[in-house]
């Protein structure tokens, strides 16, 4: 937990794709590493150093410089048992923590249900992206979703619907419109609440633009717009304990360097950007940032680019976090692959236990579905 009596933030990016770990922590010094990848394989002349074995990407400036200042925690080989290698499945097993079963109940909605037992604040919990993760669903725990942070807060001056009754007449319309495709009763008083919990969080939120100023300047880039938008809100003091946001595309079947130098460039740039921020507004201390992805790729290159495989990173970020390595790097040795892909460590339901326990302060168990093992981060 934080030294202070500010409440504990959570800020999590989802690098969506499948972002490849082995060219993210290259281990730069592996023969295999070099022999299976003759195409998209990162020479060693051009790596960012962590030690004698493994590197950053050269795109990861920032980040490094974040990791050499001691705030950033890298979980080697993170994944789970029997990677089903699609996208749409891995990320409904990272969303909901049912490797076994299709879950429908999001992790972060059920930690959100914790820290707002009565949903009070609509903005426990904001979203920056296109649509709802399914992490965040769960009935009965409203989200508030963001796509442009400039525009969101229109929602409540809407000529004609300046009143709250006008704005309830507004959302019962709008369930009546759903209801002869998905039914009506508690799919329909669903939409309705969602509706309303929306425009109430409209309200709320549109303040944060007019409160921020800032002397950093972040890029022109979707990532940095999300990030910024999640540094807004957060210095507009509105109660938000989770945000969420991702970042695209990391599915890098071909023409892998070019996308993957940008991809970094942008994130990496964004991140630093980001606590550079809450540094400018004494706002950093109870903040922590956690980044995943839906698994790793496959060691051997396709060409000019990866397929999808096991075993991967994450990473914790934050003044707060305890930085280093954590956990051991997946060995690359061919007896020891699996299907050619390196083997998960790490059950990534522990890497969320140890998040919301040591620094949310909340029991894990319910939310990820039992007890794994913790990493030590804070």
């Amino acid at each position: 937990m934080t030294a202070n009596k500010k409440d504990p933030v959570l800020v999590i990016l989802q690098l969506t794709g499948a972002n490849d770990y082995l060219n993210t922590i290259i281990p730069y010094t592996n023969g295999h590493y070099h022999d299976n990848r003759p195409k998209v394989g990162i020479p060693q002349d051009k790596v960012l150093p962590i030690d004698d074995e493994l590197a950053f990407n050269p795109n990861m400036a920032p980040f490094k410089q974040m990791y050499d200042d001691g705030k950033v925690a890298i979980i080697h080989g993170i994944g789970f048992e029997n990677s089903p290698r699609s996208h749409f499945r891995a990320m409904d097993i990272w969303h909901t923590c049912e490797p076994d079963t299709v879950g429908t109940e999001g992790w972060v909605a059920k930690l959100v249900r914790d820290l707002d037992p009565q949903g009070e604040n609509v903005l426990k919990c904001v979203n920056f992206g296109q649509g709802l993760p399914r992490a965040l669903a769960l009935k009965g725990v409203p989200i508030t979703s963001v796509s442009n942070l400039e525009t969101y807060g229109l929602m409540s001056s809407v000529p004609g619907v300046a009143s709250e009754q006008d704005r309830t007449r507004l959302m019962d319309r709008f369930a009546r419109m759903y209801a002869p495709a998905i039914g009506t009763g508690a799919t329909m008083d669903y939409l309705g609440q969602t509706g309303r919990d929306a425009l109430k969080g409209a309200d709320i939120i549109k303040s944060a633009p007019e409160k921020y100023s800032s002397s950093v300047e972040y890029g022109d880039n979707a990532i940095a717009k999300y990030l910024r938008d999640v540094a807004r809100v957060h210095l507009a003091d509105l109660g938000t304990q989770v945000f969420y946001t991702s970042h695209a595309p990391y599915d890098t079947h071909f023409n892998q360097t070019p996308m993957h130098t940008r991809l970094w460039t942008e994130v990496s740039a964004a991140i630093s950007d980001f606590f550079d921020d809450l540094h400018e507004h004494d706002a950093a201390d109870n903040v922590v940032m956690m980044i995943f992805t839906e698994f790793g790729r496959r060691v051997r290159d396709n060409g000019t680019g990866t397929d999808h495989g096991a075993g991967g990173g994450a990473f914790i970020i934050g003044d707060a976090v305890k930085g280093g390595m954590y956990g051991s790097y997946p060995s690359l040795k061919p007896e020891d692959l699996n299907q050619g892909d390196l083997d998960p460590s790490y059950d990534f339901r522990g890497f969320y236990s140890s998040v919301v326990d040591q620094w949310l302060g909340v029991d894990p168990v319910p939310i990820v579905g039992g007890k794994f093992e913790q990493i030590q981060f804070v």
